[in-house]
């Protein structure tokens, strides 16, 4: 009976999302305030719903209440408690269900920090949103129901979780990324909702751009944890694989990235309007793209969910109505958006123009990469492979030329920058880059290689110029320390989150080039010896598990005699399902990580492994932690919160100006 109340739950939202998505819209056009003040109680029920139908569904996986559908093919009665829990986003149901609950968050957190907006523009995005929100029930409803029994006769115990998907990685890894991929839902509805209303003008931008930062700032997180959870999960010591389901969250992180930069100078500038309303549009796309590869069965991928046909063609029906609406209605309007300052061929204008070109050409060239495999079989019925030395080749170049934009943007000038003004402040930094970029790699690693050296250089170009452009801002102030104070939050979050680029290109450059591997077979008391370190093969152990049996290897490493970690890899078989799994074992450190993968069992107990050592890896995803605490710093900036409470005094002192003479507030107030 439980999980036929999380039907009923479901059912009520959808009617809810469908008030919210026509009464506030509505209410805009016609002027009605009484509908457009319907958008935020509808948005709590939505939410209060949704999150009735997640406990649910919850509390059905908690219990092992087989005789729900999705319980019995995700979960098992011996899956240990934290994997019955996240077994919910482990299957295609469960996983869509916690996708539109935080999109019903979203909502919510819109509906609550929206004060400083016109209620007007606030009706349409939540209007906009609630829209969404329906297409997303629906769809659930009609093709994936998370609350369909199991008929006639329930089984008695259920399948079980995929085997790598038992793991801390997975529990972090799904929600963080939808939660980032949601977010771009909210910066498409104020795009919208601009269009509707035709004010595309700095206020439009301010309100949107901390929703974008904090958007990108938690996809940051669950890319990197998804890089994260595949070097130590699917044991081939890789970190990214270019893989088809990989490359949709990158595609809009790209796209996001060079909307936070847009969106900027139109703050700032009032130019690059068009330019901004069509990155959040396709941002947006790029997040429903992910979903549809996973959910639809096109391509093959370790992360997707769902082989289904019928459920890609719904969700390419949402992608093309909502993305194919948004388009037209920018097509109307783009023409009636005029830019109202101009700037000179040398300026920062110019230059974040080409970061974004950049940033777009990138993410266009791995949308091909992507998916011209599947419209070359569907033209031909051949198959065809596109891997790595495609998407290298193409976006290293744009990464090099990106990363010295990262460094003479932020120094450059509004408007107009003279190149000897740029010749000098970037000058000395350009040669010490270069310098260091040679000296660094030689001295930590004692190795040389080109492109290692190139990656260098280009972070400390990076980090040299956030240094000089400190210097440059504060050199005049009365004190150094005021002068840092004086600094905005804003301010530090960009140059926060380009450190953290510069942090990622060291990790990137030196465990791609300067990593070691080799595969033995070791019988127990042998050695294998790779750069500096010996792994000894110490035998091996039955163990059991919760709900697995294990063989362990216990791996001894040391450095010129001395004892350095002690690993132990394993070979699991599950017991529900009978499925083989393959654990890795790693010792990690800011320098260098340590990692065994085992093969298989031989004769006379020997096993197959193969051992690595991966230099700086663990800085791929310190950088990305930076750039997120950059992105979210720049969203925390004190002006947006002092925008905010002007607008609502200056709300409350019309509200009240009105009560005493008749006065109504003035259309546009807060902009």
């Amino acid at each position: 009976m439980i999980p036929e109340l999380g039907q009923f739950s479901l059912i009520l939202a959808f009617c809810l999302s469908i008030l919210l998505g026509t009464l506030p819209l509505a209410g805009a056009a016609m002027g009605n305030g009484l509908w457009m003040s319907l958008g935020r109680p509808l948005s709590a029920g939505l939410f209060v719903f949704l999150g009735i139908c997640l406990f649910i569904l919850g509390h059905a996986f908690v219990t092992d209440d087989f005789s729900v559908r999705v319980v019995a093919a995700q979960s098992n009665s011996l899956l240990p408690m934290q994997y019955k829990l996240t077994a919910l986003w482990g299957g295609h149901e469960g996983s869509f269900l916690l996708w539109t609950f935080m999109l019903s968050g979203w909502i919510l957190a819109v509906s609550v920090f929206s004060g400083s907006m016109p209620r007007e523009f606030v009706a349409r995005v939540l209007g906009v949103l609630g829209l969404l929100c329906a297409s997303y029930i629906l769809f659930m409803l009609a093709t994936s129901n998370p609350f369909d029994r199991m008929a006639p006769v329930p089984p008695a115990d259920g399948a079980d979780l995929n085997s790598a998907l038992q793991d801390i990685g997975f529990i972090l890894h799904p929600p963080t990324l939808y939660m980032g991929y949601v977010g771009y839902s909210v910066v498409f509805a104020f795009a919208i909702a601009a269009l509707l209303s035709g004010r595309l003008d700095a206020a439009w931008a301010r309100w949107s751009r901390p929703w974008a930062n904090v958007s990108w700032a938690i996809l940051t997180i669950g890319i990197a944890l998804g890089s994260w959870w595949a070097y130590y999960e699917l044991g081939w010591g890789g970190w990214w694989a270019w893989d088809p389901v990989e490359n949709p969250p990158l595609i809009t992180w790209l796209f996001g990235a060079a909307l936070i930069h847009s969106l900027a100078v139109t703050e700032k500038r009032r130019v690059f309007k068009s330019w901004t309303v069509l990155l959040a549009i396709l941002a947006f796309a790029g997040s429903l793209l992910g979903t549809f590869i996973t959910r639809s069965g096109l391509l093959t991928s370790v992360h997707a969910f769902a082989s289904d046909p019928s459920r890609g063609v719904f969700i390419l029906g949402i992608l093309g109505v909502s993305v194919g609406g948004a388009l037209l209605l920018y097509a109307f309007r783009a023409p009636l958006i005029k830019s109202e300052f101009g700037f000179g061929s040398l300026s920062r204008e110019v230059f974040l123009l080409a970061n974004n070109i950049i940033l777009v050409v990138a993410a266009a060239s791995v949308f091909l990469g992507t998916l011209f495999p599947m419209f070359y079989q569907a033209l031909t019925g051949d198959l065809i492979s596109i891997g790595p030395p495609y998407f290298n080749l193409i976006f290293v170049p744009l990464m090099i030329v990106l990363a010295m934009l990262l460094g003479i943007g932020p120094i450059s000038r509004w408007k107009k920058t003279s190149g000897g003004y740029l010749r000098r402040q970037l000058g000395r930094v350009a040669l010490a880059s270069l310098a260091l970029g040679v000296a660094l790699p030689l001295i930590v690693l004692l190795e040389i290689s080109l492109p290692a050296t190139i990656a260098v250089a280009l972070a400390l170009w990076i980090t040299l110029t956030i240094g000089r452009d400190l210097l440059v801002k504060t050199v005049n102030k009365p004190g150094r320390w005021q002068g840092l104070r004086s600094l905005a939050y804003g301010y530090y979050g960009m140059q926060g989150a380009h450190f953290g680029v510069a942090v990622m290109l060291v990790g990137v450059a030196l465990t791609s080039w300067f990593s070691t591997e080799t595969s033995v077979l070791l019988r127990p008391g042998e050695t294998v010896a790779l750069g500096e370190y010996e792994f000894r093969f110490d035998g091996s152990e039955r163990i059991a598990g919760p709900n697995y049996q294990a063989d362990r290897a216990a791996v001894l490493v040391t450095r010129d005699g001395e004892p350095v970690a002690d690993l132990y890899p394993e070979l699991r078989v599950y017991l529900a399902s009978g499925a083989p799994s393959t654990e890795m074992a790693i010792d990690a450190g800011l320098m260098r990580d340590l990692f065994v993968t085992p093969g298989e069992i031989r004769d006379n107990g020997a096993w197959t492994m193969t051992v690595y050592v991966k230099p700086f890896v663990r800085w791929i995803w310190l950088g990305a932690i930076i750039m997120s605490l950059g992105a979210t710093l720049a969203a925390a900036d004190r002006r947006y919160r002092k925008l905010a409470r002007m607008r609502r005094e200056e709300t409350v002192a019309v509200g009240s100006a009105g009560e005493r003479g008749g006065l109504q507030p003035a259309p546009g107030i807060g902009s």
